[in-house]
């Protein structure tokens, strides 16, 4: 492959570290370690100092065949161990404390050793391998005399990383890099074409890199498989941890009583979840806990900790978006005891993976980027740096952000600009794309929560304002769609839109009816035990004022009646849709065309008196929210509108209705 200009430019601004990415790519086929483990060996090992000509390539593989051993040649290793006496490997290590010795004991991935001796201080010096392991070149002695049973003593380790950095040289260098070729360059360096990117792509690339520059960044991202959602915290830092498996306790994860460590979050920069769907926490006060933990950076648990790990929730979204969210949120992926909105509400920023394009050969890049080993001390490096009130230069956030939704767009803001600007030479352009990106991520998580959560979560029309024009600016979801759920045109006959609640769940419902001439049946479907009550009632009230309803010189014995309810926004149908199916029947009957995009809001009993009506906020603002242009309000209930926020509230006209028959001629087309 041919050096392009952004190669040429890096190779001559960060000739020493910088590698050509094709080299680890080509590495990694044969041997089945970290990219950030071949980039070190490379930039250890390689002489990389002329693009056109790498020397030393051999010198690494032929370290990689001597000391990397895949897992089919454990048991040939440890016949060699035991001949030779001593070997040195590349693998993965980690460490426990056996209770009943008490003394450490040492595990080897590859090697398949359980019961390796290891020394206190060799522990104490890399406390990582308590927590999860971590990959070193591991100086191994066969000692069966003095250990008999268990031979294999850890005598040396050498983490794989950079043994020294220095930050200066990487932050004085930046300016020499427009904004685009910088992000192509921070694209390349975790291994991917930016060439192969729209902009919005790019972005999707840097957002997973913001929790490894952000402190106690939580983000969550939920999508199709092969879109690459482990690969960061997999491969492009030491610094990461990736939680795979369904179980987790609070001892592993925050702070063990027993032995007195820190869990996870405070060995780690950051731990991410694989796989949210099979998530499974052995205590229960696990969940308060991790609440705590996301909010504020510390918990309780005998003894106050505090900690900096961001949270990473990855997971698949299988089904079409659109679809989940007319039957359910984007959170369904979750375990149901984490469908908890005190919990996602501490999300930072939702990532649509369902955007992110599943990576292809194309995606991979041959060019220069920088090493791995260096660019994860780069990240872990800008953690220090605080850009969480950068926007405040320049703009002023919008009335519906609260001080959580402020507070998670800035730091969202803060790791996106720390990556862009890492010299913190900020322009109004760049930090205005940061801030958009991070309001709409925020926005995706507050859009579910008020799926979720009802009233409390209503106020999602996220802006922000220019300090200099006075432009306040609003920022959408894509996902969002700019289809009205509620039609629009005139309702035909029969067909009315309503809002249900039940066990703490509102639903979108439309509602539709009909009727032909034919001997009294009366069939409902799509509905719950409460809507088959409701729609006997209805019909009860219509049997009752036959004259009084219906056509002259007609009776409901004369038409079959089938009344059909789909859920458009949740699944399930609850209470107090009385008056809607009865507006819906009585249309119907009379062919009367409705108006456009009109929500029925009201209850009744068999005798057509309205009753009160419970969440009465939440159900005006969902028709809203969808499409509603008008919206019937019993009579006693109008004095509530003044608690719907203005924005749900300017959408819609009230019609005040003092019956049943009110809501029905009030909603006609002709009224």
């Amino acid at each position: 492959m041919e050096l392009d200009a952004l190669d040429r430019k890096v190779v001559g601004v960060y000739p020493e570290y910088v590698i050509k990415k094709s080299l680890s790519r080509d590495l990694k086929i044969g041997y089945n370690v970290p990219t950030y483990v071949l980039e070190h060996l490379l930039g250890a090992y390689a002489d990389l100092s002329d693009p056109t000509h790498i020397k030393g390539l051999d010198t690494v593989e032929e370290i990689l065949r001597k000391h990397f051993l895949r897992p089919d040649m454990a048991e040939l290793v440890k016949m060699q161990l035991r001949d030779i006496g001593r070997f040195r490997v590349i693998d993965r290590i980690d460490a426990w404390l056996d209770t009943q010795k008490n003394e450490y004991v040492a595990g080897l991935q590859n090697l398949s050793i359980r019961s390796g001796v290891i020394e206190d201080t060799l522990v104490k010096e890399h406390p990582k391998m308590l927590q999860g392991g971590m990959w070193a070149i591991i100086d191994l002695v066969y000692d069966h005399d003095t250990y008999p049973g268990r031979p294999f003593v850890v005598e040396a380790i050498h983490p794989i990383q950079l043994s020294n950095f220095i930050r200066d040289q990487f932050v004085e260098r930046r300016s020499q890099f427009t904004l685009d070729e910088w992000i192509g360059l921070i694209i390349r360096s975790i291994g991917l074409e930016p060439d192969e990117m729209d902009r919005r792509q790019k972005f999707f690339q840097l957002l997973r890199l913001a929790p490894l520059v952000e402190r106690n960044f939580n983000l969550v991202e939920l999508g199709p498989r092969a879109t690459g959602k482990s690969y960061v915290y997999r491969e492009i830092s030491p610094y990461s941890f990736l939680l795979s498996g369904g179980n987790t306790t609070v001892a592993q994860l925050f702070y063990n009583i027993a032995s007195r460590k820190v869990g996870l979050v405070g060995e780690w920069d950051l731990i991410a979840f694989d796989e949210v769907a099979g998530l499974q926490f052995k205590d229960r006060q696990a969940l308060q806990i991790l609440k705590d933990y996301m909010e504020a950076g510390s918990f309780a648990r005998n003894v106050e900790v505090v900690a900096e790990a961001g949270v990473v929730f990855n997971g698949n979204i299988n089904d079409d978006v659109q679809t989940l969210l007319k039957m359910s949120h984007l959170f369904e992926p979750f375990p149901l005891e984490m469908q908890d909105t005190a919990l996602l509400d501490r999300i930072h920023a939702y990532l649509p993976g369902w955007e992110v394009e599943k990576l292809k050969a194309s995606h991979f890049t041959g060019h220069f980027g920088f090493a791995i080993d260096y660019f994860s001390e780069v990240m872990r490096s800008l953690r220090g740096i605080a850009a969480v009130n950068v926007p405040d230069r320049y703009f002023h956030f919008g009335s519906q952000l609260n001080r959580r939704d402020e507070k998670a767009v800035r730091k969202t803001c803060s790791g996106l600009l720390k990556l862009l600007y890492p010299d913190g030479e900020y322009c109004r352009e760049g930090v205005e794309e940061a801030l958009v990106f991070a309001i709409e991520c925020r926005r995706r998580v507050k859009e579910q929560l008020k799926k979720l959560g009802g009233l409390e979560f209503w106020d999602t029309n996220f802006s922000y304002i220019d300090k200099e024009s006075k432009k306040e600016t609003y920022v959408s979801v894509r996902e969002g769609g700019s289809k009205a759920l509620i039609s629009q045109d005139p309702l035909p006959p029969g067909v009315v839109y309503t809002v249900s609640v039940g066990n703490g769940k509102t639903t979108l419902l439309k509602v539709e009816t009909i009727v032909i001439p034919g001997s009294g049946k009366q069939n409902i479907s799509g509905g719950s035990a409460s809507a088959k009550e409701a729609f006997r009632t209805a019909l009860s009230c219509l049997g009752s004022n036959q004259r009084k309803f219906l056509p002259s010189s007609s009776a409901l014995k004369d038409y079959d009646i089938a009344v059909q309810i789909t859920p458009l926004i949740g699944t399930e149908v609850g209470e107090d849709i009385t008056v809607a199916i009865f507006v819906s029947v009585l249309s119907a009957i009379h062919k009367i065309t409705l108006k456009k995009g009109v929500g029925v809001i009201g209850d009744m009993s068999i005798t057509g008196t309205l009753k009160t009506t419970l969440s009465f906020v939440d159900r005006v603002t969902m028709l809203a929210e969808n499409g509603a242009r008008a919206v019937t309000i019993p009579l006693e209930q109008m004095g509530n509108l003044g608690q719907v926020s203005m924005d749900a509230l300017s959408k819609i006209i009230p019609i005040p209705i003092s019956g049943p028959e009110d809501a029905f001629t009030r909603s006609r087309l002709e009224d």
